[in-house]
């Protein structure tokens, strides 16, 4: 019998991760956006309210400020976001997606992925989200980065008789905030990461 080399695995794994991503990223002549375009769009389409800003998609996508900001401003220009005011706070706004922004992501190349990731199983597909939030949640903290994640998997969460709270914002969540993207995430570290940015 072959014996697998344990220690090509990781690397096997982290390549796998990455041509997954570019294939499901990958641009057809007929695409209606640039990849970037698409990233930006679903983040504002996943994000909570106080994250959906260019800064917001900048650490999200791991690019300048400059970058993201003409990003966000030729999403803007082609009527897919809308900037919007904030409510508590005037000098603030975040962006919004339009209806036809929305219609666009019917046709998200990235829904290939998607049914891919469904044909998993759902027991599978679980354990498969657990452990890729483990991994966004490591590699971030070895990067000294943001970590992403929903408020539902935070551990800024609290819920309690049928109320959600988010204990970073001092603030109450609604229903359809719980499982939105948020730039405040902070999610449990994997004793073995923590570990090894100690030594």
């Amino acid at each position: 019998m072959r014996m697998i080399d344990k220690q090509q695995t990781p690397d096997r794994i982290a390549e796998l991760l990455v041509h997954v991503g570019r294939a499901a990223r990958s641009e057809t002549g007929q695409s209606d956006l640039t990849a970037a375009q698409w990233s930006c769009l679903r983040f504002f389409a996943r994000a909570n309210r106080s994250t959906r800003t260019p800064s917001g998609f900048a650490s999200f996508q791991a690019t300048t400020r400059g970058t993201a900001s003409q990003i966000v401003k030729s999403l803007e220009m082609r009527g897919l976001v809308v900037r919007q005011t904030s409510e508590r706070d005037r000098r603030s706004f975040c962006f919004d997606l339009t209806e036809p922004g929305r219609a666009m992501l019917d046709r998200d190349p990235l829904h290939d992925l998607v049914l891919a990731i469904d044909d998993l199983g759902t027991a599978e597909g679980d354990r498969f989200l657990e452990t890729l939030s483990r991994l966004a949640s490591g590699l971030a903290l070895r990067k000294a980065g943001p970590a992403f994640g929903t408020c539902r998997d935070c551990s800024h969460f609290a819920a309690s008789g049928g109320m959600a709270y988010c204990a970073c914002m001092s603030a109450e969540l609604t229903a359809s905030e719980i499982d939105k993207l948020c730039a405040s995430y902070r999610g449990p570290i994997h004793p073995k990461t923590e570990g090894k940015r100690q030594e």
